[in-house]
């Protein structure tokens, strides 16, 4: 991942800085959509909670966790893209919690995606076997090595970085942005080099699994045109998700096509990345699938009933105390 700059400045890689009001415009719309996709996200949360239909079924423990997930990721890199308009540079050692675990939840939504596709495989083409190899308990174990391989992508640049920076760096304010920070060329080519390692190993999973489920469901003379829309909804989110990966190259190719469109690119590279496949999350492993949504809907319901009886017995009281008067 790639947390650069959106707005550029003089003083932060000789870009000219967004008008006032297209900077106003820019983070209006990256707050709504932050504040929207949350509370769908909020919502879901919720009805895993209440219901424990769902805290013992794995393949909606790992759905939750890439829910609260991507909430952490998208809370932070909306509040990292405001602090790049607003205060343009902060403390380094603020910046480093802040980018660790930002980075942390970006990486950690492909591993989990090919996770939900490994259970999915065993599922369907393993299904005598499943209630032996997916268990709640492996299944927390599980996230808890998500959360490890991640950790293996970024610990490595906080170490370069303590070893080869002053502590004066560590007081001082800089652009948070991890090139701006992490700004070690071993760390930058370990980057590229992780994230090339960690795109093999997940597509080569999502492949794999994807595949033989789309066979087994075809051999199993089951909706196959179902199937098969949603193993490419799956596939859409995972490329979305990919592009984590590949970023920095991506906005580099797009740059030297549109060397003068600097902030324009940066701008929809953030909300193609970042953002969006946040958004297809709950749709494609939500409010789609049939139990979920059905909690869901029986949840906002309820929240309606209420709110309509507590309105009716508020005029029926109001009428009550004209007629006594």
């Amino acid at each position: 991942m790639n947390l650069s700059s959106l707005n550029g400045s003089s003083s932060v890689g000789g870009y000219q800085r967004d008008t006032f009001t297209m900077a106003v415009t820019k983070n209006v719309i990256v707050t709504a959509l932050c504040i929207s996709i949350n509370y769908i996200n909020g919502t879901l949360v919720h009805t895993f909670r209440k219901h424990q239909i769902f805290n013992s079924n794995p393949r909606y423990i790992l759905f939750i966790h890439l829910v609260i997930n991507d909430m952490v990721q998208l809370l932070l890199s909306t509040l990292l893209h405001i602090i790049s308009y607003a205060l343009h540079t902060i403390n380094v050692s603020l910046c480093i919690v802040l980018l660790i675990i930002t980075i942390l939840a970006t990486l950690n939504t492909p591993l989990n995606l090919a996770s939900m596709a490994v259970e999915c495989y065993i599922a369907v083409c393993i299904p005598l076997r499943y209630a032996q190899m997916c268990t709640v308990r492996k299944t927390y174990i599980l996230i808890g090595l998500i959360w490890v391989v991640s950790s293996f992508s970024i610990l490595p640049d906080l170490f370069i970085l303590l070893a080869t920076e002053p502590l004066e760096f560590f007081h001082s304010r800089q652009f948070c942005a991890r090139d701006y920070v992490f700004r070690s060329s071993y760390s930058l080519k370990k980057r590229d080099a992780s994230h090339i390692v960690c795109l093999a190993f997940v597509w080569l999973t999502l492949l794999y699994t994807y595949f033989r489920i789309l066979f087994a469901a075809r051999g199993a003379t089951l909706d196959f045109k179902k199937a098969r829309n949603t193993i490419l909804l799956h596939g859409f989110q995972l490329l979305l998700c990919m592009l984590t990966y590949v970023r920095p190259m991506f906005e580099q190719g797009l740059l030297y096509l549109l060397p003068r469109r600097f902030l324009a690119v940066r701008f929809a590279s953030y909300v193609v990345v970042q953002i969006l496949p946040r958004f297809v999350s709950p749709i494609v492993y939500g409010l789609r699938d049939q139990h979920f949504r059905k909690y869901v809907r029986r949840y906002l319901l309820c929240k309606v009933s209420i709110k309509t009886q507590s309105e009716t017995v508020t005029v029926s009281s109001m009428r009550l105390t004209l007629k006594l008067q």
